[in-house]
């Protein structure tokens, strides 16, 4: 429909802004993502470009996991979804938070009662804890000029850990 309407307007500029660019981008500059650090050592060579490519492999599968695993309720599994998408991710920065913070609250009421076993508030509070070591890293990269991409790497593992168990949680 609109997709269509675009490219008649706008042709392969349209289909490549919108949709092939997130195919083939390499973002070197340091972010959450688990894919970080290689994609940083092998920017502009082949294999980073195959790095990048490889990573949308588990990110297809867990989204097909989600959305056969939770389509009853449609809530739930956007949300779920939104937070796989960014957690495996090869680019992940912290305004994709806001994706499904949004929703994350509509989801939770939809789970009632059954919150009250799982550690979700322990979850929540190493996401955060996760989420500040990063940002303790990327803050010296930054601002101070120390070479700390390896920390930031690990870091960003260590939320993608944090990110999964809080998948887990709430699956």
């Amino acid at each position: 429909g609109l997709a269509g309407v675009l490219y008649v307007m706008y042709g392969w500029e349209f289909l490549y802004e919108a949709y092939i660019y997130h195919l083939v981008r390499t973002d070197n500059r340091h972010n959450f993502s688990v894919y970080f650090y290689s994609l940083y050592l092998q920017y502009g060579q082949p294999a980073g470009f195959l790095v990048g490519l490889g990573a949308f492999l588990p990110q297809i599968v867990v989204q097909a996991s989600a959305s056969l695993a939770f389509h009853q309720d449609i809530v739930f599994c956007m949300c779920l979804q939104t937070l796989a998408f960014v957690a495996f991710n090869k680019v992940c920065t912290a305004q994709y938070f806001s994706w499904y913070a949004c929703l994350l609250p509509v989801a939770l009421s939809s789970l009632k009662g059954e919150l009250r076993a799982r550690p979700l508030g322990a979850v929540g509070v190493a996401w955060l804890l996760a989420m500040l070591n990063w940002l303790y890293w990327a803050y010296c990269l930054e601002f101070k000029g120390d070479n700390t991409f390896f920390q930031v790497w690990v870091a960003g593992i260590a939320f993608f850990v944090v990110s999964i168990a809080l998948i887990g949680c709430l699956s």
